[in-house]
């Protein structure tokens, strides 16, 4: 028995890397996941389709191709498609749901936590934003407290939000929850139906092109007004380009952007290879690698911030590093003053051990 499973690993990590192999030939060591995520061959030649079609007056039908990323979605992160609202950035999206508060509502955030997510509340003077450390945030929401919003893996240093937690809290008070899962689609299994609303970027973990992002909502919609509805917004689209739209879209595709539709036409391929590795092999495979890189961190005697349970480290200190590490052909993150690196299903640990080596010199 013993034997048999282990040839079934074997097999499955043999698959894992040959597809990889087969969709990423990085010419440097590309540790930057958390800022841009490299993107599959199948989407290069996706979108190389696409706008050469576009270009001889024949285009595809992008707009299946915006529903097939929203399906893909939909199936990574545990909801039903008509959940799934397609867009383009985490902030419009922040924004729909701070707008939708009433005057004087009380927002929790995280200190530090990324501007898309927090700025759209602070904006609105008439709201109560108040802010605590991550490790707090669960057992700060309090009777009155309106929403939770909060990234579930900080983009800064990788630190993970302990989500469990913050829902159980926020249901004890009648608190409604906001995640970015930005830093965390694509690796961690994040489950949306957990929370009200949840919204992500695609072009880093998912591997996808600039331009898409989505937002997921409650099945009631959350009580959201869709303020920027344009014709895509509406049940028919195309009886909806002149005037008033008469009848909004039954579903969370009310609350869609007007699409990046070359970006989604890659966007179709990367969320398809990621489906087909499954989040579960690409968060082993991510989180060895960043452990490979903290045992190595501890080798050299810099401790990082600890982040347990992320593909993001952040070293403290080591920040000045970034740029010669770059002319070296090692790409990583300078974040306030920490080297931050970001470990994806296209990273080995011989990547782990050039970076080691680089800082070592």
């Amino acid at each position: 028995m013993d034997y048999q499973f282990s040839r079934a690993q074997s097999g499955a990590m043999e698959t894992f890397e040959s597809l990889v192999r087969t969709e990423f030939a990085p010419k440097n060591t590309y540790l930057n996941t958390a800022s841009t995520g490299l993107v599959p061959a199948r989407t290069v030649a996706a979108m190389r389709t696409a706008v050469e079609a576009a270009a001889v007056g024949r285009p595809t039908d992008m707009f299946a191709d915006v529903e097939a990323s929203r399906a893909s979605f939909a199936r990574l992160v545990g909801v039903p498609g008509h959940r799934v609202a397609a867009g383009a950035s985490v902030a419009v999206y922040s924004g729909l749901i701070a707008a939708s508060l009433p005057s004087g509502a009380e927002v929790l955030t995280a200190e530090g936590d990324f501007s898309s997510v927090v700025n759209p509340f602070h904006v609105r003077s008439d709201l109560k934003v108040r802010t605590v450390p991550l490790e707090r945030v669960a057992e700060s929401v309090r009777p009155g407290t309106a929403l939770v919003a909060v990234s579930a893996a900080q983009s800064a240093d990788g630190r993970v939000a302990d989500l469990p937690a913050i829902r159980e809290a926020a249901r004890e008070h009648g608190t409604r929850t906001y995640i970015d899962a930005s830093q965390a689609t694509g690796w961690l299994d994040f489950d949306a139906d957990a929370y009200d609303y949840s919204a992500s970027v695609a072009f880093k973990w998912l591997v996808c092109p600039r331009g898409v992002a989505f937002l997921v909502v409650p099945e009631d919609l959350g009580g959201l007004t869709p303020l920027f509805a344009g014709w895509v917004a509406g049940e028919h689209p195309w009886d909806a380009c002149y005037g008033p739209i008469d009848e909004l879209a039954d579903s969370a595709r009310r609350f869609d952007e007007s699409p990046a539709l070359f970006s989604y036409a890659g966007a179709r391929r990367s969320l398809e290879l990621l489906e087909e590795l499954g989040v579960d092999a690409v968060r082993a495979h991510d989180l060895a690698l960043a452990d490979r890189f903290r045992a190595g961190l501890a080798s050299l005697g810099h401790e990082p911030v600890p982040s347990p349970g992320s593909p993001i480290v952040s070293v403290p200190g080591l920040g000045h590093r970034q740029a010669g590490l770059s002319s070296a052909g090692v790409e990583v993150s300078d974040r306030a003053g920490n080297l931050r690196a970001a470990f994806h299903l296209y990273n080995t640990p011989a990547d782990v051990d050039r970076l080691l080596d680089v800082l070592s010199a």
